[in-house]
């Protein structure tokens, strides 16, 4: 089917907001948007959120949280997630609408996903994003929205990309931090997974950030929303600003004088709908003669338009037909569950993973995390009907022939559990002698959407949602130690949506599995992986650095020694790193050019137990451009599934635009000569070596009078 087009929908708006007087068209600007009966427009609330599942507005699927979903490396079951977030979506607003009830958090506007970059561990929203890689993030962005866009004549929902742009932490200083950035890091890093949104995905919305960037606040900043966003990029659909931060222009970033100049600021530089009520003045800005009722006229004829390709004021809507029925259920909580088993990142494992439960006789499971549902929910979230933490899930799996103790250890990161009268680290005697009556301990320490998050939303010591340092929070330091000192066999299950440290003790542990913020089934997800009934397929989309040490300081955005792409000391667990169950061999790569870039071959044979879904990974180094980043950048993903014994071969084109470098003018140019590629189970550097105990193959290729060829 033919989805009704940008061009087709702004015909229509702009017929409907010419019968709209002034102050009808300027109160369509703000996210709670009034009735308009005599055109027959229904009140709408803009807002609403999906970042793992449909949040805020009751029951849903919980998915896993966002840094999870990107850890599967597989942008086609990203999509899948998405698309059941859509109908679900879709299946929830017609029941609301039916009664009525057009509140906030029952739209078909979602302000999903988060594209920005996590280049700091320590920020406390990362966990929203894909992660620290461009490229991946891109990737996993595009597939999310295609997912709840759709395909159909008119949009399931409408996604919205955002923090844009250049965006990520402080929290505590984002209402008047100012983004300062190079022209090679914009263009690099920061704006590749947004122009992707927009150019491939063709999302329908972006959101500003908080923050300016050189200078300019990001929703009234005309170098983003109107040279890059509209001019150089195409984007035709509407921007949002992010909530309240057009009030910061006058509150907090001093660059207007008063709510007025701030409205006129953000509309005239191309913000069409504001989160929060200062585009209410844009009736004093046009009296005043500093907005053109032309501006007011542009901005709601790009909502409108929106409204129009959603099907909302249309009669032969496919999606008005999806009923309650097909929110939350059986067959999405396999896709939820399944989303958590491939997100799961094996870390560390000396063969104890995974474990038979017909040689245990007992399991201790112990720690904050363990029969935590803050852990499992992540932060903009939905409501679940059913879930597991991962003491419910060893339950589940165990039954009744292993005995299960339990103790919670320690707080997450206060002093006690039992506030008041207890005297501190009130459990850690329990954790020792519930240890000692196990087989084996699975230890659940880590974070959760609690403790990091979105300023204002977190409850951790430091206040506005980011982390001080990439410690395990409270007494958990000691709780790992004290079990690990009674010599019992412990696997490390971790929750966590940024990377940690764990003081030197992950030597000591005999496994550790990253299960992420797992979402609603997560629990059983994580005994299912312990226990093999599925094996771990996670990679890690951030890099696990040895200590906050490793990394310039939070407010300096050059990526110099951030990220994988950029740092120069090894890490504790790299970026694309994750063990699996079985044992691979990659072998006679091949690179061969063709029309638009490379393609590469290569052979895979399953010498385990287990068949499992592989993630392949290909990057590639830049040897002679002056613009190439330090060390190789990931430029391709495939998957293959393989039995034991099976072999295979896979091809994986790399497109020219793989080995493009940026100059510092932010240009893209092909100013390299000499290129290696590598494809395997990891990046190429040398602490992935050592942890996997291979490395990736690799072959060259040449740029040559316009062309790409190979050299004997």
């Amino acid at each position: 089917m033919v989805q009704m087009t940008h061009k087709q929908a702004h015909a229509k708006a702009k017929e409907l907001v010419a019968q709209m007087t002034l102050e009808e068209k300027v109160f369509q600007m703000t996210y709670k948007a009034p009735a308009i009966e005599r055109l027959g427009i229904p009140e709408y609330n803009w807002w609403n959120e999906a970042l793992h599942g449909v949040a805020r507005a009751g029951t849903a699927t919980v998915f896993p949280q966002a840094i999870a979903l990107a850890a599967m490396f597989d942008e086609t079951y990203l999509q899948k997630v998405a698309e059941v977030i859509a109908t679900e979506g879709r299946a929830k607003h017609n029941a609301y609408a039916a009664q009525g009830d057009r509140d906030i958090y029952k739209g078909l506007t979602f302000w999903s996903p988060n594209v920005n970059i996590f280049r700091d561990p320590r920020w406390g929203r990362g966990h929203e994003t894909y992660g620290e890689d461009p490229f991946l993030t891109a990737r996993m962005g595009v597939a999310f929205i295609r997912g709840l866009q759709g395909d159909g004549k008119y949009l399931k929902l409408a996604a919205c990309a955002k923090h844009f742009a250049v965006h990520s932490g402080p929290e505590g200083l984002r209402h008047e931090f100012d983004a300062k950035v190079s022209q090679k890091d914009l263009w690099e890093t920061y704006l590749p997974a947004f122009e992707a949104c927009v150019k491939e995905a063709d999302v329908e919305s972006i959101m500003g950030a908080y923050n300016r960037t050189n200078g300019e606040p990001c929703c009234g900043s005309h170098t983003l929303l109107t040279d890059i966003l509209r001019k150089k990029w195409g984007f035709q659909g509407h921007v949002t600003s992010d909530c309240w931060a057009i009030a910061d222009f006058h509150e907090h970033h001093k660059v207007t004088a008063n709510a007025v100049e701030s409205a006129a600021m953000a509309i005239h530089n191309g913000c069409d709908l504001n989160c929060g009520s200062v585009f209410l003045q844009a009736l004093a800005a046009v009296q005043e003669g500093l907005l053109d009722e032309s501006d007011i006229d542009r901005a709601c004829e790009n909502l409108m338009a929106t409204r129009i390709r959603l099907g909302m004021m249309a009669d032969d809507c496919e999606y008005d037909a999806i009923p309650y029925t097909e929110n939350d259920t059986p067959e999405h909580h396999k896709i939820a569950l399944k989303a958590a088993e491939k997100s799961m990142v094996l870390l560390k494992n000396d063969g104890i993973l995974p474990l038979d439960p017909a040689a245990l006789s007992s399991v201790a499971v112990i720690g904050p995390n363990a029969d935590s549902r803050i852990m499992l929910r992540g932060n903009y979230n939905g409501t679940a009907s059913r879930s597991y933490t991962v003491l419910e899930g060893v339950q589940a799996v165990l039954g009744d022939n292993v005995r299960v103790y339990y103790s919670e250890g320690c707080h997450l990161y206060k002093d006690s559990v039992e506030e008041g009268l207890a005297r501190s680290n009130d459990r850690l005697a329990e954790a020792v002698f519930t240890a000692r009556q196990a087989d084996v301990v699975l230890l659940c320490l880590g974070l959760d959407g609690d403790y990091e998050g979105e300023e204002g939303c977190t409850s951790n010591p430091y206040g506005a949602g980011d982390k001080g340092d990439l410690k395990l929070p409270g007494h958990q330091q000691e709780l790992l130690k004290a079990v690990l000192d009674t010599g019992k066999p412990v696997v490390l299950v971790l929750g966590t949506g940024s990377a940690v440290t764990f003081g030197g003790e992950e030597e000591r542990c005999r496994a550790i599995l990253n299960v992420w913020y797992p979402g609603a089934l997560g629990g059983l997800a994580a005994a299912n992986v312990l226990f093999g009934r599925s094996c771990p397929g996670g990679r890690l989309p951030v890099t696990f650095y040895r200590g906050e040490q490793d990394l310039p300081d939070f407010t300096d955005y050059s990526m110099k020694g951030r990220t994988y792409r950029y740092m120069q000391v090894p890490a504790l667990y790299p970026f694309g790193y994750g063990l699996t169950y079985g044992r691979y061999t990659c072998e006679n790569l091949q690179a061969e050019p063709e029309s638009g870039g490379v393609r590469l071959t290569m052979h895979v044979q399953n010498e385990g137990a287990f068949t499992e879904d592989v993630v392949l990974e290909s990057y590639v180094k830049d040897h002679d451009s002056p613009y190439a980043t330090p060390n190789a950048s990931l430029c391709g993903i495939t998957h293959v599934v393989l039995a034991p014994g099976e072999g295979k071969d896979v091809s994986l084109a790399i497109p020219k635009e793989r080995f493009l470098s940026v100059n510092e003018q932010g240009g893209r140019v092909m100013a390299g000569h000499r290129y290696t590629l590598y494809l395997g189970l990891s990046q190429p550097d040398a602490r992935s070596t050592a942890l996997m105990g291979q490395k990736p193959e690799e072959t060259e290729v040449w740029w040559e009078n316009g062309g790409f060829c190979k050299r004997s």
